[in-house]
């Protein structure tokens, strides 16, 4: 790859290295900190699942600011909310107000959907055929903070004069603040064409009808859903309920993102090979494999293997979903979409998080494997659906 070609995945690429740490950060400490601070033990993953309502919340403003402003004005305005957020959360540590931590989380949020876009840029830089290993590339990024961000978690709970876990959001803004510096410096908007075709003027309704459109979405949500969930609950049953230590509870969150973006190795690769339908079938049978992993009373190594098969599944329904929506719409069309899509699907995360704390402590972690099961099953019939229905539409 020429540099010159590709420079927003580049930049796009080291951004995300030091951006996407708020989620891993958030994932390790937002559930224990809850539970120092909040008024009730069922409220302590709510700042997680605030965190998710708030992507949720901002996705279609995100999209819709962008398309007006642009992704450069766009990018650099949620990463300074990011930063400020961060630092919210740290003073919320510091005095112990549960209100001000689940404020902070929201921002994060907020910031986070504008993040979500950069792997729309990226695909709309590169020609179409590129778009499977150029996203796959860009996903890479999140190895870098899936071992940056819960070691900053770590390393800067305890520092000297501040309370437990305030150093953890005053790291995380450090690492927010170069990743602003990255976009300032070197991201420039690009120039997609549109096309002139009447069909770039379509309706949503009729946009979302595709059958290859409602298994891309359902993909990408049903991924980021049970992953929420489970993820969510992971350091509550295995720190607070199983009373595993912090740094065994960081290895298992730390292997389960690294297998979350590990595979973009080879996953774009298997894409353009075997075509995202059947790569999303094995996204699926992997997730089945991580409720297997996971099922019943749990020791270190089956939520080791949970929390990995649940990464890797996600890996492949996520870039297959991305990959196959990118073809479902024209230049014209893709900030609607988009920001559908990513309603659509944070949304649904929100609902998995948020379904975390209730389950934890109705049912125990068995209870949120049981809940998981169904929505796996639910990708199934949309599956089924989109077999005949895969005929690409150019983006670009």
């Amino acid at each position: 790859m020429l540099l010159h070609e590709y420079r927003t995945l580049t930049v796009l690429t080291l951004a995300q290295c030091f951006g996407h740490t708020a989620a891993p950060i958030l994932v390790l400490l937002g559930g224990i900190v809850g539970a120092q601070i909040a008024p009730s033990a069922d409220l302590a993953t709510l700042p997680i699942a605030v965190q998710i309502l708030g992507i949720a919340s901002a996705a279609i403003p995100a999209s819709l600011l962008m398309s007006r402003f642009g992704r450069r004005a766009g990018f650099l305005g949620a990463t300074a909310l990011g930063i400020a957020a961060a630092l919210l959360a740290a003073l919320a540590v510091s005095r112990q107000s549960f209100l001000l931590f689940v404020l902070a989380a929201y921002s994060i949020g907020v910031y986070i959907a504008f993040m979500q876009q950069f792997r729309f840029a990226v695909a709309e830089s590169v020609p179409a055929d590129k778009v499977p290993r150029s996203l796959s590339i860009f996903m890479l990024a999140g190895i870098v903070s899936a071992l940056l961000g819960p070691e900053v978690g770590r390393r800067f709970s305890d520092l000297e004069g501040l309370p437990l876990y305030s150093g953890s959001f005053i790291g995380l803004a450090a690492l927010l603040s170069v990743s602003f510096l990255i976009l300032l410096l070197f991201y420039q908007n690009i120039i997609v064409e549109s096309s002139a075709s009447t069909e770039a003027k379509r309706p949503l309704p009729e946009i979302i009808r595709q059958p290859k459109l409602i298994l891309a979405v359902s993909a990408a949500a049903i991924a980021y859903s049970v992953m929420a969930l489970v993820m969510t609950a992971t350091p509550l049953s295995m720190h607070e309920m199983d009373g595993f230590s912090l740094d065994a509870t960081t290895r298992v969150i730390q292997s389960h993102i690294l297998a979350m973006y590990l595979p973009s190795f080879f996953s774009g690769a298997l894409i353009s090979r075997f075509g995202a339908l059947n790569t999303i079938k094995a996204g699926l049978v992997l997730m089945l494999a991580c409720i297997g992993a996971g099922w019943n009373n749990p020791q270190f190594f089956h939520y080791l293997a949970a929390l990995i098969l649940l990464g890797v599944g996600w890996n492949f329904l996520f870039l297959g979903g991305t990959t196959l929506l990118t073809q479902c719409y024209y230049p014209a069309e893709r900030f609607k979409v988009q920001a559908v899509n990513d309603f659509l699907v944070f949304g649904l995360q929100g609902v998995g998080s948020l379904s975390a704390g209730v389950l934890i402590a109705a049912a125990g972690w068995s209870g949120v494997m049981t809940f998981a099961l169904p929505a796996i099953l639910l990708l199934i019939p949309a599956i089924v659906l989109a077999r005949g229905g895969l005929t690409v539409s150019p983006v670009q």
